[in-house]
């Protein structure tokens, strides 16, 4: 990952190359900011270039033995603390080492991912993932040896936030005093959720949401080629997240899909046609569950927007030029007094699916309620 990889982010990548050529890298960052701005890329782009032995006024060089090593991210110097799922003992938990080789290869391949997506690279298993108290004891061996190649040691702490308090109190001493050449950057989505004293010792950089025409420009460039109808289309879409741009690049036919079940939902529960509703549930239920879940939020998504279409507000609405044609008609039937019901209706069909419930029996009983919301 280099700078030049970042989407719309040219002021905080400017501040940071700034500070590393006046030789002023505060010891501890905090990068702070809304999901899929760039924290973690620009936190490992900046680690190049630090590390880098020939980095040039605007990127790192590319070609020294240690940027040889960034592009597998096996630097010596570049260390990584992440939330895993534990699988070991409360004497033995599992460390972000345990995980290396699949987190390695998550930033690799994917670049920009979320929480969520890395918690399915991790395993099926129904848990949440965090930062174990024995972490800090990782971190404090690390840092505590010198250099291998004599300059920077940097540590990238991804989701601050998921540390449990022990470990995050046993790094307090360690942020305000760091070793020498040491920089520690802290990487969140919820800065608020982080410990007031692990704040306090960092730097903080607000990223913001990246701006459309940024977007837009990245997805007709090299590598996407998108015509700019289709890129301006997305880069709304996106909401200021180039994740929300690859995942709506991604599952562009996907939503072609879901948008005529959906409209299927609505047309037969708003006529009643019972026996309809039985087939199209049978049909949703022949999908897998993850296919169901993302079909579920698809519709919670459809029926947010519209709802705002209502207040004739085009710039507030993030739909495909197909989703607005057919919310031209529909959109007066979301209204103030079904809104909350069809939203709790979806979310509630939705963690059935996900807690394994019989399919044909989520999505028959959804249509059935959807019937009576809809004369609402």
């Amino acid at each position: 990952m280099y700078f030049k990889d970042i989407v719309g982010q040219e002021d905080v990548i400017g501040r940071l190359v700034q500070d590393a050529r006046k030789g002023i890298v505060p010891h501890a960052l905090l990068l702070a900011g809304p999901e899929g701005t760039g924290k973690l890329q620009t936190a490992i782009a900046f680690a190049r270039y630090l590390l880098c032995a020939h980095p040039g006024g605007e990127d790192a060089c590319g070609q020294c033995p240690s940027c040889v090593k960034m592009d597998k991210l096996v630097h010596p110097d570049l260390h990584f603390v992440f939330p895993v799922i534990n699988r070991g003992s409360s004497e033995n938990p599992t460390r972000s080492d345990d995980e290396i080789a699949k987190w390695r290869q998550a930033v690799l391949e994917k670049r920009y991912f979320s929480y969520e997506e890395w918690l399915r690279e991790l395993g099926p298993d129904n848990k949440q993932a965090q930062i174990c108290t024995k972490e800090s004891e990782s971190v404090n061996a690390k840092l505590a040896l010198k250099s291998v190649e004599g300059g920077y040691k940097i540590m990238i702490i991804w989701h601050p936030e998921k540390m449990h308090p022990n470990c995050a109190n046993a790094l307090l001493k360690l942020l305000e005093e760091p070793p020498a050449m040491t920089v520690f950057m802290l990487v969140s989505d919820a800065p608020e959720n982080i410990l007031e004293t692990i704040v306090s010792r960092t730097q903080r950089i607000d990223f913001k949401r990246l701006p459309e025409k940024a977007v837009a420009e990245r997805l007709t460039g090299p590598g996407y080629g998108l015509d700019s109808a289709q890129a301006q289309q997305i880069a709304h879409l996106s909401a200021g997240s180039w994740l929300k741009a690859m995942t709506a690049l991604r599952i562009n036919e996907e939503s072609e899909t879901f948008l005529d079940y959906f409209i299927q939902l609505m047309r037969l529960s708003y006529g009643r046609r019972i026996r309809d509703l039985k087939d199209w549930s049978d049909a949703m239920a022949a999908g897998n569950r993850e296919w169901q879940k993302r079909f579920l939020a698809y519709c919670q998504r459809m029926i947010r927007e519209n709802f705002i279409c209502n207040f004739h507000i085009p710039q507030l609405n993030y739909m495909t030029e197909r989703e607005a044609q057919f919310s031209v008609r529909f959109a007066p039937y979301v209204n103030e007094n079904n809104i909350m019901g069809l939203t709790d209706l979806l979310s509630a069909a939705q963690r059935d699916i996900e807690q394994n419930v019989n399919s044909k029996m989520v999505f028959f009983d959804l249509s059935l309620k959807t019937i009576m919301l809809m004369k609402q």
